[in-house]
């Protein structure tokens, strides 16, 4: 039985081409980029290189990029760092009840600190709309943080007026783009946006790196001291193999991105017309808005079957799918994206996100769509 991975969303498979970027400073070129010594300005050299291909992917400068440990750890730097940086103007924060949990986590610590945070509705399809926004703005608001493509169901937020909004009040904001990268242009030279956080392994990188771009402009006050690394905002000794593994994928997917984001499209479309073809229309619900949506992602219902059982009987199948954010698939709960579009009980109690990657083919989706169709036959027996 083929084993058919469909959670990319969670995280993607290393690229080969990224565990040898990586290999010479696992082994040969293992000093520490801080050091002074030969070792040393290797590793800097190294770390540097990777500073630069990766800013010009995203359009800003090299000094701008901070790396990290992680997407959480750049959405909580940003979080902690702005509310910290900016708390003489205020201690209002505005965000969605859609956003990744390192995002509405930090929040609620947030809260227990002593700031007030709004959190905007999105509607139906899982945006948020702009007026919410600026109608949700005070003297006193002082961060918008807005996820650019959702994890679970892929709705892209209008980032564009929103960064314009926030710009015209002076408001700083800061955009969760972890989901995002490689899977829809950005580029920061045009965009107004003043933090944006992003994560290697969403794009066959290694999991344990992010990054974080903070404008030349930004206050941020670290969250951790120790170190002058990543000029005293981000202490500790860089990853420089994980590091250097991120630009190979940012460079891998530079060099393949239309092809790779028709082929997202595709895989997706092809996974919807099988099910079409296999179930009918009425079978199933997608959702998620159905144009303004990262490539990759797909999220279905199956009205009449729960996801925990859908879920297990794919599993069985030997296909990895998932109910959601991988930080809280393990416990199943039913996703906190679709109760805050409103979807009615039966449409919340059955989604299933299937998210595509570089190496799934319209065979393997084809496969899976057949399986589906089993599975929900053997089930309304």
């Amino acid at each position: 039985m083929e084993f058919i991975y469909l959670d990319h969303a969670a995280t993607t498979p290393v690229h080969p081409e990224v565990v040898e970027a990586m290999l010479p400073y696992l082994t040969g070129i293992y000093g520490n980029a801080s050091s002074t010594h030969q070792a040393g300005r290797a590793a800097r050299h190294a770390l540097n290189d990777a500073r630069d291909r990766i800013a010009a992917f995203v359009g800003c400068r090299p000094a701008e990029l901070v790396f990290t440990g992680s997407g959480t750890e750049s959405d909580n730097t940003a979080l902690f760092g702005a509310a910290e940086a900016g708390r003489e103007r205020g201690k209002h924060i505005i965000t969605t009840q859609i956003e990744h949990h390192a995002v509405l986590h930090a929040c609620e610590r947030l809260e227990q600190l002593g700031y007030d945070v709004t959190y905007l509705p999105v509607d139906a399809l899982g945006q948020v709309a702009p007026a919410d926004v600026e109608a949700a703005i005070r003297p006193d608001t002082i961060l918008i943080s807005v996820m650019y493509g959702n994890n679970e169901v892929g709705t892209l937020q209008p980032i564009v007026e929103i960064g314009e909004l926030a710009r015209s009040k002076g408001i700083c904001f800061h955009v969760d783009a972890v989901q995002a990268l490689a899977h829809v242009p950005i580029d920061l030279r045009t965009l107004p946006v003043d933090l944006m956080s992003f994560s290697a392994h969403k794009l066959n990188g290694p999991k344990g790196v992010g990054a974080l771009y903070i404008a030349k402009h930004v206050r941020l006050s670290p969250l951790m001291f120790g170190g002058s690394q990543e000029r005293k905002r981000r202490p500790g000794t860089e990853n420089t193999a994980g590091i250097s593994g991120f630009a190979k994928a940012v460079q891998i997917f530079e060099r393949n991105r239309y092809e790779l984001q028709q082929k997202m499209e595709k895989l997706r479309q092809e996974m919807v017309n099988e099910l079409r073809i296999r179930l009918g229309e009425h079978a199933f619900v997608i959702n998620g808005h159905p144009t303004e949506r990262l490539p990759h992602i797909l999220n279905v219902s199956f009205p009449g079957i729960s996801t925990e059982t859908m879920l297990m009987n794919l599993d069985l199948a030997g296909i990895a799918a998932a109910s959601g954010s991988a930080c809280t698939s393990g416990s199943l709960e039913v996703s906190h994206v679709l109760q805050a579009m409103r979807l009615p009980e039966e449409i919340t109690n059955s989604a299933v996100r299937f998210s595509f990657g570089t190496n799934n083919t319209l065979e393997q989706v084809t496969a899976v769509a057949q399986i589906v169709e089993t599975i929900m036959s053997r089930l309304r027996k």
